[in-house]
């Protein structure tokens, strides 16, 4: 009887020793999914290029990957012969790889129903336990989550506009945002409070958006509210992170009667587009990677 105790004691030990072992064999494995709406444009393209670069120069030990979320923009793409994965695709991907550590980072403005979206898929992965789940998986904040994020976006979008040379005592600039019946639209006012807070005297900037409030009327309202007939240069920009569909089309669409630019020309502006998406802007990269570096502290 005493050997045998002996015996199933040896053996117990030797399969704690060897479940030990496995666990050791599996290395920490971190990994970085960002995620954008998309574009089929290629000349939007490098918007959303300048912030993953951005982000593997700051991680250089860390893989970085890509996902979209809309599935007509890949749509679109894949008759281009391009892939780009939804950000479950990608996630089951890593999963399979056997990334520890996987830090999600969306490249959108507001927290709205894309972002919605995309937590519940990280919820959905965060939920899943032991061998068949990740050690550990974050979401990070969009670029604008409370009036914080909106001071600090003012800044940027004003030292933008000013080393651009598009702010003056001369001229004014419209900003166009996507615009969504979530909630989350109310960041585009607490965003213009922002930018008149943080405007000098001669500074005169507008935020509308494509598809909800502020509207086009709106924003046409306050610029002549603010002595607009004086402006000579109006000055058309997209408040999105690339200059895609909507800002080529429904913001500086020529041949489009009912774009911005052509509504805002028959009004007696003089227009002249800006066609640079956020993330084109090299402090919209740096706030980026410093976003992405907090969600993993």
């Amino acid at each position: 009887m005493m050997i045998k105790n002996c015996v199933l004691a040896t053996m117990l030990v030797a399969v704690l020793f060897v479940s030990c072992a496995g666990a050791a064999e599996i290395p920490e494995k971190k990994g970085i999914l960002l995620v954008a709406f998309g574009t089929s444009m290629t000349e939007a393209t490098g918007a959303i290029e300048s912030l993953v670069s951005a982000t593997k120069d700051a991680f250089p030990g860390v893989e970085v990957r890509l996902a979209y979320t809309s599935n007509i923009i890949r749509r679109k793409l894949r008759e281009q012969d391009i892939e780009v994965p939804t950000p479950p695709q990608e996630l089951a991907q890593m999963n399979d790889e056997r990334f520890t550590h996987v830090y999600v980072q969306p490249m959108h403005v507001i927290p709205g129903e894309e972002y919605d979206d995309l937590k519940s898929v990280v919820d959905a992965f965060a939920s899943m336990k032991g061998k068949y789940g990740f050690s550990r998986i974050a979401l990070g904040q969009p670029f604008l989550s409370n009036t914080s994020d909106c001071e600090l976006m003012a800044g940027i979008l004003t030292r933008q506009l000013e080393s651009a040379g598009k702010l003056g005592p001369n001229k004014a600039v419209v900003l166009m945002g996507h615009g969504t019946p979530h909630m989350a639209n109310a960041m585009y006012s607490e965003m213009q409070g922002a930018l008149s807070r943080g405007a000098k005297a001669s500074d005169r900037i507008f935020l509308g958006t494509v598809e909800s409030a502020p509207t086009f009327d709106d924003v046409l309202a306050a610029l002549k509210k603010s002595g607009g007939k004086r402006v000579e240069t109006l000055v058309l920009a997209p408040f999105m992170i690339v200059a895609g569909d909507h800002a080529n089309n429904d913001l500086a669409g020529a041949d489009d009667p009912e774009s911005w630019l052509s509504l805002f020309k028959k009004e007696g502006y003089r227009v002249e587009p800006y066609l640079v998406g956020l993330g084109q802007y090299p402090e919209i990269a740096k706030l980026f990677v410093k976003r992405i570096g907090e969600m993993m502290e």
